[in-house]
């Protein structure tokens, strides 16, 4: 209860700062592996805290080492998320972003500012807590290929070896005050469908002249809902119905560019396919590569598909996971710790999930009596920022906890 109680006092000392942090993120945000200024800021705060870091992995990637009594112990990694999203901020704040067409979104600059401010409350105590903990702050999280699968390839999980590893994210719909925690499975992976189909165009009157490529897309997509079938389970997730296995397969885009009269030469089809099980995954991607070919020759077509390897899905560590759990339950008390469910949503924190034991926890931001309730990626997203206080504390005490 000491070491509680110290945090809780420099996470309450630090919490303007912190929030002075995260305001100048939100208003200065920068697309995926472009954040050269976010990069710079946050070096020049861990400059001033005296934090040890290196910097330039993946062009804006940092990693910050604190190291603790017995550095050699255990190594935790602490991961946050630098870039913003394509998408005009509507807010009315003081913070709001200067960049056109730019904004924070999606809480990565409550990310960074929270970590940062973990990083401060870490090196304060470093004479208390024994092992390492290196600070992950990431490019590109919202772009694939990832900016964590980038960062894992330049050795960011080595020199010196993770043992296991933490993150967490923004959840509007989850009031200020609570986190929430899922053992095992937790988000989905995420594949990207593209299918350009070719006929031959002409005048829509003249059907015996042309080959309406219109008509295999609608074939593709309907043969594809047909060999997937799926039923919505309690928790609202997507399972086939067949092997149960959480899966979503979702075009989201048909684009033919004829008119009434016109039958288009080429139709294009874009689409995402998420599930939980890799085993599945590759199964049904061979399935879709089957349906289309089949269905193009069929009807005399050329058809090019392109999918796109996405994010891996996300594995919470059921240890390390109980333990992160614990340790909120222990500084926030059993009412404010929540159960949570499956999500098909991705995240590229999953990289690090399939490499070494994680936990990736929510950490709820909303405040209805404020009227912050916008969801993540919208142009009215906030968060109330005493979030900000309890996120610092909370992962400053989960890391000396799994020291």
């Amino acid at each position: 209860m000491e070491m509680i109680n110290k945090i809780k006092h420099l996470a309450q000392f630090y919490f303007k700062e912190v929030v002075s942090f995260r305001r100048y993120i939100h208003q200065h945000p920068e697309l995926s592996f472009k954040e050269f200024h976010t990069s710079e800021y946050v070096c020049k705060t861990l400059d001033k805290y005296s934090i040890s870091y290196k910097q330039g992995i993946v062009k804006t990637g940092i990693i910050a080492t604190i190291e603790g009594k017995n550095p050699t112990k255990k190594t935790i990694l602490l991961r946050a998320d630098l870039d913003a999203l394509p998408i005009e901020e509507q807010n009315n704040v003081e913070y709001k972003s200067i960049h056109d067409g730019i904004m924070h979104a999606c809480g990565h600059d409550v990310h960074t500012a929270s970590v940062l401010g973990t990083a401060i409350i870490l090196n304060q105590l470093k004479n208390e807590f024994e092992g390492t903990v290196k600070i992950m702050f990431q490019p590109g999280e919202e772009v694939l290929p990832g900016g964590s699968s980038l960062m894992i390839k330049e050795g960011v999980l080595q020199n010196p070896t993770v043992d296991l590893a933490i993150a967490q994210h923004v959840f509007p719909s989850m009031e200020v005050g609570k986190v929430g925690f899922k053992e095992g499975m937790y988000m989905a992976s995420t594949d990207e469908l593209h299918i350009t189909i070719t006929g031959k165009g002409g005048h829509a009157a003249m059907a015996g002249e042309y080959n309406n490529p219109l008509i295999v897309a609608a074939h593709i997509i309907t043969e594809i809902e047909k060999q997937f079938p799926f039923i919505i389970d309690s928790e609202g997730v997507a399972r086939h119905t067949k092997n149960n296995i959480p899966t979503v397969i979702a075009f989201g885009k048909i684009e033919g560019k004829g008119a009434t009269n016109v039958i288009p030469e080429n139709v294009y089809l874009a689409g995402t396919f998420r599930t939980m099980d890799e085993t599945w995954r590759k199964e049904v991607k061979g399935k879709i590569k089957e349906i289309v070919a089949i269905i193009s020759s069929k009807y005399n077509t050329q058809t090019e598909l392109n999918i796109i390897d996405g994010y891996p899905f996300l594995t919470n560590d059921a240890s390390i996971t109980q333990l992160c759990k614990q340790a909120a339950i222990d500084y926030l008390g059993k009412d404010n710790v929540e159960n949570l469910p499956l999500r098909m949503t991705a995240e590229d924190f999953a990289y690090i999930t399939q490499q070494v034991p994680s936990c990736f926890y929510r950490l709820g931001t909303g405040n209805k009596l404020k009227g912050i309730s916008s969801g993540v990626h919208t142009s009215t997203f906030d968060i109330d920022e005493q979030a900000l206080e309890i996120s610092t504390g909370l992962m400053a005490y989960m890391a000396i906890k799994m020291a």
